[in-house]
């Protein structure tokens, strides 16, 4: 992360301009013990004189303080990393607390807030106060608004805007979501990644234009199976309709290999169709793909981390600067607490608790948190 750094530009500045320290402290009028304070970083000059050093070395004030309120993508990642574990480990409150100080620190780095308002989102329900969860989500969407209004960075801005709309929606303002949504859709029927594949290929560019087809069919691939999942609330109450629901979605996680190519994708997909076949009273339907979901938790998945496979042999440097917020929890233990959580505190299957095979399916996955 970067610090004001004034005593190493003035240090850097005065001997590019081949002078000594007390040449320095006679131009500006003080003594020359009070400049070594300055390059050493004892202490800082007054404000007053920091336009007068910055004219002399002809470089903006900003330069000469090495002010820079921003920090890298690797910076980013860390820092996301650090404080999600810290929201699974530490008080709230606290982590809550640090992650405000970071925001008013790095206000005008937009790529950082945009994570931290991510943060914020993921992690809103960790509290039981609705209002606190509220309050929470506001802010999230206030870091989105900024981003968008301020950053210059295309895909910034549209992440900020769709974001944004996630917090209105959560926030149980769905008009508003639609009508933030629909005033951005430009209604391109040419996606941009199929625009950029087919520019990298005019230039030659082969490589570069089959990785970006790769990114943009792995994530329609998820986002149309997420759609099938949202689809299928709607048939809760008519069994053909909903059972071909979930055959198609079937379908294509295992065409595309999901369980290796994104186990934890396709765990959320289990519950969801788990959870619809229970309220179909279809019993034995739903134990039948907890048994699956079951399977693959207490398989060889962890440590879990996105990768390709050999379809997508292109996507894993992509996935490696992926930006943050995809897999917001990384704790193994963590991971497989909120794996049994996702069953046993879930109301759809209160009607499947006396089953044997129901219990057989709790002990597995308590057992395998324990192995944590």
């Amino acid at each position: 992360m970067k610090e004001i750094n004034l005593a190493k530009v003035l240090v850097s500045k005065r001997r590019e301009k081949g002078i000594t320290q007390e040449e320095l402290a006679n131009y500006i009028g003080v003594s020359k013990a009070s400049v070594s304070k300055w390059e050493t970083g004892l202490s800082y000059p007054d404000i007053v004189f920091l336009p007068q050093l910055a004219a002399y070395f002809n470089i903006s004030v900003d330069e000469l303080i090495g002010y820079e309120p921003q920090m890298t993508k690797e910076d980013i990642k860390k820092l996301y990393h650090k404080l999600a574990a810290d929201f699974v480990e530490k008080p709230f409150d606290g982590v809550i607390k640090h992650c405000r100080e970071i925001i008013k620190k790095y206000y005008s780095c937009f790529p950082l807030l945009l994570q931290m308002g991510i943060l914020l989102l993921n992690h809103s329900m960790l509290l039981k106060d609705r209002e606190e969860q509220m309050a929470l989500l506001k802010e999230a969407k206030g870091l989105f608004i900024r981003v968008k209004v301020e950053s210059e960075d295309i895909e910034l801005t549209r992440q900020a805007l769709n974001l944004e709309a996630a917090c209105l929606i959560y926030t149980a303002d769905p008009k508003a979501a639609l009508e933030l949504l629909e005033d951005a859709n430009d209604r391109v029927m040419i996606p941009n990644e199929t625009l950029a594949a087919m520019a990298y290929q005019m230039l030659g560019k082969n490589e570069n234009a089959k990785e970006t087809l790769q990114i943009s069919m792995y994530q329609y691939i998820l986002s149309l199976i997420d759609a099938f999942d949202l689809y299928s609330t709607f048939y809760i109450n008519d069994k053909e309709k909903y059972e071909e629901i979930f055959r198609r979605v079937f379908a294509i996680t295992e065409v595309f290999n999901m369980e290796k190519l994104h186990p934890t994708f396709l765990l959320k997909i289990y519950i969801y169709a788990a959870q619809g076949y229970a309220s179909l009273g279809e019993q034995d339907k739903a134990l039948d793909i907890l048994n699956k979901y079951t399977e693959i938790s207490i398989g060889d998945i962890y440590p879990i981390k996105l990768h390709g496979d050999d379809f997508f042999d292109l996507l894993d440097d992509w996935l490696l600067q992926l930006d943050l917020g995809v897999n917001p929890v990384t704790n193994e233990k963590t991971i497989k607490q909120n794996m049994l959580n996702s069953v046993i505190c879930n109301p759809s299957f209160a009607v499947l608790k006396e089953s044997s095979r129901f219990k057989s399916i709790v002990k597995k996955l308590k057992n395998n948190c324990e192995e944590a």
